[in-house]
């Protein structure tokens, strides 16, 4: 029977050479090899090896604290990095804004996609995602620097439909976790949060004649496994790392694994305290109303997170199954360095599988957050001025769900209200305006979706605004609300208005429950 060599972290790392193409799982805090990167940047700190890597990942990974691939951020180390999410990596995010490695910001979906058609040795992946954003080489390929001047997404035409083309390239190897491997080199990953493209970049390194290397808690003998479990095949594997539980929480932060992350129980979940009334829950509290019952749901971070909340207070939670990109379908997601896990989640998909259920037109509702808008319609969440957040998986959530919702308090740093007897008051306005003549990069295009006629409404705590044929409407103002000084006064344009903007139901205002159930 073929065995798989057990090796240490810094034998394995020497299968990294030069200018290889090196792709890393990992989710915000979950599923990183952890003992392998810290392994390749001592090895590269010793002896200068290996030099110029492409490295690749699909979701955003870290903590902003120097975890993850932010540990490769070096000057001859890394040559390049094409990701999904760079807002955790504020290391990497430094030397691709000072132009010393090249970057690239793709939607997290098709980088996950992509990964299967780089296994399958196809051109590349053909999608609409990105049309339009700043992905599309019309407003600039996902290039986020100078120095970065290869075209790896070009734009197509096929049957008459304009497309978008990501470009394949060979991955040399992989960095890989699991929860238990056997002597075969079958990899489980049943302690983990989600699987996300675990197979997909183990089948990718293999079918580019690479290497694929899985770090894991234990090597148990041939048999002991449940095949049922097995997501990396022994058949796609070349190395086993066994690492300390320091290198393997199950989210970073954690000591212990939880069991209802990873499905093994149930948690109790008990009453949940009602959230105070401030803006985020206004904002919130208007979100919820358009929740319809059997509502598949994303959420994202920040304000419309307050969705859920909101909807539980209003015992109206069982109207939606919630649904995170990194795979968890159902249960209660997590924030913080435990986002993309779930609390007793239903089921858990692979983050590719779980992406092409989001492109398709699957969700109903995407509740996302709102950092800047323009007068076309356009949303920016991914660069401002000399910071790199990255777009994640919000152009493939945001572009394609039945109805998009973006979130946010109407101007940021510093705004403070009262709320009160039904209306809302401004005691000192924020000093960054949010509704822009036109934003710095496009990560949510209002003229696709209004090509495609998506309804896409934009909630703040004291004006709401719709997104039609000729351009975005003021619809819905909060009482207690000057239209004029405290709204139009404060916008880079002028809103279309279609008769006299209606009243917010003063309900959202008031510190009781809203009824929403009735």
């Amino acid at each position: 029977m073929r065995k798989v060599p057990v090796l240490t972290a810094e034998e394995a790392v020497k299968f990294v050479k030069d200018a290889d193409v090196l792709a890393v799982t990992g989710f915000v805090g979950s599923v990183i090899a952890e003992g392998l990167l810290k392994a390749l940047r001592k090895r590269y700190d010793e002896t200068k090896a290996p030099k110029d890597l492409t490295i690749f990942f699909a979701a955003g990974q870290g903590n902003r604290q120097g975890t993850a691939v932010d540990r490769l951020a070096t000057e001859g180390l890394v040559k390049r990095v094409i990701g999904g999410h760079w807002n955790l990596i504020p290391e990497l995010g430094k030397l691709v804004l000072e132009d010393k490695i090249e970057g690239y910001n793709f939607p997290q979906g098709t980088l996950s996609q992509l990964s299967r058609d780089i296994a399958a040795h196809k051109l590349g992946t053909l999608t609409h995602v990105g049309m339009n954003t700043y992905v599309d080489p019309i407003n600039g390929g996902g290039k986020l620097n100078k120095i970065t001047k290869e075209d790896l997404v070009v734009r197509v035409n096929l049957l008459g439909e304009d497309r978008l083309l990501y470009k394949a390239f060979p991955i040399n190897v992989s960095f890989l976790r699991g929860t238990y491997a056997d002597e075969s080199g079958n990899v489980t990953l049943e302690d983990e949060v989600t699987p996300l493209d675990s197979t997909s970049f183990a089948q990718a390194a293999k079918n580019s004649g690479g290497k694929v290397i899985v770090q894991v808690k234990k090597v148990v003998a041939n048999g002991s496994l449940d095949p049922k479990l097995v997501k990396i095949p022994g058949i796609y594997v070349d190395a086993i790392v066994v690492v300390s539980p320091e290198d393997q929480p199950q989210c970073l932060g954690m000591t212990e694994d939880d069991p209802s992350y990873s499905g093994h129980v149930r948690s109790p979940l008990g009453s949940l305290a009602p959230v105070p009334l401030d803006v985020k829950k206004v904002i919130g509290r208007r979100g919820a109303m358009e929740l319809q019952e059997n509502s598949v749901v994303n959420l994202g971070i920040g304000a419309p997170e307050f969705i859920s909340m909101v909807a539980s207070e209003e015992g109206i939670g069982d109207y939606m199954t919630l649904t995170v990109e990194a795979g968890p379908i159902g249960g209660v997601p997590l924030g913080g360095s435990k986002f993309g896990a779930a609390m007793n989640p239903e089921c858990m998909l692979d983050q590719g599988y779980q992406f092409d259920f989001y492109d398709g037109g699957g969700i109903d509702y995407a509740f996302l957050g709102l950092a800047e808008a323009d007068e076309t319609g356009n949303v920016n969440v991914s660069k401002f001025g000399p910071r790199i957040a990255g777009c994640g998986g919000f152009i493939n959530i945001t572009q394609n769900a039945k109805r998009t919702f973006f979130c946010g308090t109407f101007t940021a740093g510093g705004l403070k209200t009262k709320i009160s007897d039904g209306k809302l008051e401004i005691l000192q306005e924020g000093k960054e305006k949010k509704f822009l003549k036109a934003v710095e990069h496009i990560t949510f295009s209002g003229e696709y979706a209004k090509k495609i006629k998506q309804p896409v409404l934009y909630i703040t705590e004291r004006a709401v605004f719709e997104l039609r044929e000729d351009g975005v409407y003021l619809t819905e103002v909060a009482p207690g609300i000057d239209v004029q000084t405290q709204i139009i006064d404060l916008m880079g344009f002028a809103p279309k208005v279609d008769g006299k903007p209606k009243l917010m139901d003063e309900r959202i205002f008031k510190d009781e429950l809203m009824g929403l159930k009735k």
